[in-house]
């Protein structure tokens, strides 16, 4: 499963993302819409790759990038499940303790 924290952690990673859902976008495309080096747009696009979110083919020189949506979908679940829990666990809590102060108030 990928890390979703990790591809969607830096605001870099989003932007490409944003792009790559209009459609497919070559590494110089992408370069071009950033104000920094290629070789560290590389590194964003080497982790939405290692976490799958997005994919890599080569066409003659160039080298094209999209979004992997199912995959993408799969990490989005994974992450609403995990905030999903943490609410559910914060509000037994906070249950429990309006409960307790009730208790003392008797």
């Amino acid at each position: 499963m990928p890390d979703v924290y990790r591809a969607l952690g830096d605001p870099t990673r989003r932007r490409i993302l944003s792009m790559l859902k209009d459609g497919n976008k070559s590494q110089k495309e992408i370069v071009e819409a950033f104000e920094i080096s290629q070789p560290a747009i590389k590194k964003h696009l080497t982790i939405l790759l290692e976490e799958e979110i997005i994919s890599e083919s080569v066409q003659g020189k160039y080298r094209l990038y999209s979004l992997n949506s199912t995959r993408l979908q799969l990490a989005y679940n994974e992450m609403l499940h995990y905030i999903e829990d943490l609410l559910d666990r914060q509000l037994v809590s906070l249950k429990n303790y309006v409960e307790k102060g009730e208790e003392r108030d008797d």
